[in-house]
């Protein structure tokens, strides 16, 4: 396969990841690294790392845009990212010395979890009783709402802190942004309101990719023959995708296109490990 080609398949294949993970909010990493490893056989830990660099040139800018919106909980994200930094440093240094084929094993696992995650309906639960840890580290906040400015405060401070060390240690892991994962700390365990924890956890993911990018740097897993068409093709698909969405009357068959998409996605990596063909 010549080089023009191999770039203008990784090119078309990011634009469909990124189209598809900006339509369900779960990002293009999920497609983008069995696009590379199942496909174009490319080495996991360099799709693992072409997916980093893609992870933090789309968060950058939705992120963003969250803060001057007023709705991102900056003090939440920058609490958290104690946790999720640590947790991604320490998946990226195991990532360059577990097996590959144990990684895509657990690569398939977290995305079939990721998928069935994408279909749960996410009820809005605001907590207004105060916890005494929110309180001192001054977590609680307020966002604006269609009816005017929505007060809310925090809840199991030490469980979601937890939540997202292992969140971390995925993403760095895997190359992904772990949004599902974030979603069980930010959503079902701190009860923070979806729509503040979508746009932090969004403003989050940037830095614990950067965190883990490091490393993987250094080991030498970032190729700019690879990152670089991944990268522009996910920031087309993304843009395409929140232009998309904009006009889109109902979601529903977006997330069930994506849940099997990536279901056979996750079947192919575990094959492929439990074979020892990856």
């Amino acid at each position: 396969m010549s080089i023009l080609l191999f770039t203008i398949i990784i090119l078309i294949g990011s634009y469909l990841a990124g189209l598809l993970g900006s339509l369900t909010g779960l990002g293009g990493g999920f497609v983008v690294i069995p696009l590379l490893t199942l496909i174009l056989h490319v080495d996991i830990h360099y799709a693992i790392g072409a997916s980093i660099v893609s992870v933090i040139a789309t968060s950058s800018g939705a992120a963003a845009a969250y803060v001057k919106e007023g709705i991102t909980n900056i003090r939440i994200g920058m609490f958290l990212e104690i946790a999720t930094t640590t947790g991604a440093l320490v998946g990226a240094i195991l990532a360059t010395y577990v097996p590959t084929n144990y990684i895509a094993v657990v690569f398939g696992c977290i995305l079939i979890f990721s998928a069935i995650s994408s279909l749960r309906k996410r009820t809005e639960i605001i907590v207004t009783h105060k916890n005494v840890l929110a309180e001192k580290l001054k977590l609680n906040g307020s966002y604006p709402g269609a009816n005017g400015v929505v007060q809310y405060s925090v809840t199991r401070v030490v469980g979601g802190f937890f939540m997202m060390i292992f969140a971390g240690l995925i993403s760095g892991l895997l190359g992904i942004g772990s949004g599902s994962l974030k979603v069980i700390a930010m959503d079902g365990i701190m009860r923070i309101p979806f729509k503040v924890s979508t746009t932090t956890s969004n403003f989050m993911i940037g830095v614990t990719a950067a965190a883990s990018a490091v490393v993987y740097l250094q080991r030498g897993y970032i190729d700019p023959g690879i990152s670089m068409p991944v990268v522009l093709g996910v920031l087309l698909g993304a843009l395409s995708g929140s232009k998309i969405l904009v006009h889109s009357k109902s979601s529903g068959w977006i997330r069930w296109v994506f849940v099997i998409v990536v279901t056979v996605l996750a079947i192919q990596m575990i094959y492929h490990g439990i074979t020892g063909k990856i």
